[in-house]
């Protein structure tokens, strides 16, 4: 049985029909990517999975339990935290409190100090920055914080919308890095990423959004070579 399973999965923004019948699954320790344009409807799968906007018609299967009308904060409970796109931090907290804050559906200490050591292994630049407001944090800084604070929860399935948008090359190497260290540390990834190339590298299988529909789906390798992933997503002629 699949961790994750969409079926059939229609959302709407007022009138617009962002998600039109996307079906697709998440095996339990797979990195699984979404590429596609903006617009496609990658952010609104996330979103939808993480409960903050609602199917109109569909399942969403998590697990084998039905999230459909699963509160958000429930959804965090059971296993899946979102890293939203824009890095979204706290920036009035410090590194430390922001940390907290996915840390707050956990009532073991020792949990809670597990999954700390965990982040300042996978960041050790939030160490050094703990006591820092995060506001003052670099761009790279930030999105490590964001990442961070989704990890202490400890979730099964990491919903990550665009980690590297509007980062430096070699710190875009370094959080494809970290998220394979976190794909083999066994947690599951589903990946929203603009850079086809570097997500469909390190990848193990990938669906392609056009305007609310996966188009194309299989092994990531796969589609690295397919004609119209190329010319679309990997800037080739």
């Amino acid at each position: 049985m699949p961790l994750l399973k969409i079926e059939n999965l229609h959302t709407f923004y007022g009138h617009v029909h962002a998600l039109k019948g996307i079906n697709l699954e998440v095996e339990e320790g797979e990195i699984v990517t979404l590429i596609g344009a903006n617009g496609a409807g990658k952010s609104t799968t996330l979103r939808t999975i993480s409960g903050l906007v609602r199917p109109r018609e569909g399942r969403i299967e998590f697990n084998g339990h039905l999230l459909n009308n699963v509160p958000a904060h429930q959804i965090v409970q059971m296993g899946i935290s979102h890293v939203p796109e824009g890095r979204r931090i706290f920036t009035t907290l410090t590194v430390m409190e922001n940390l907290m804050m996915g840390a707050y559906t956990i009532r073991d200490e020792r949990v809670i100090q597990e999954n700390l050591e965990r982040v300042f292994t996978l960041f050790p630049r939030l160490a050094e920055r703990k006591n820092q407001l995060g506001g003052t944090l670099s761009g790279g800084e930030q999105q490590m914080l964001t990442i961070g604070r989704a990890l202490m929860a400890r979730p099964r399935l990491l919903l990550l919308d665009e980690p590297s948008l509007g980062l430096a090359p070699m710190l875009v190497r370094a959080i494809f890095e970290t998220i394979r260290e976190i794909n083999a540390g066994g947690t599951t990834i589903l990946l929203v990423e603009q850079n086809a190339r570097a997500a469909l590298k390190i990848a193990h299988r990938a669906y392609v959004l056009e305007t609310g529909r996966v188009v194309l789906s299989g092994p990531a390798h796969e589609l690295m070579q397919d004609e119209r992933v190329r010319k679309a997503y990997l800037g080739e002629r």
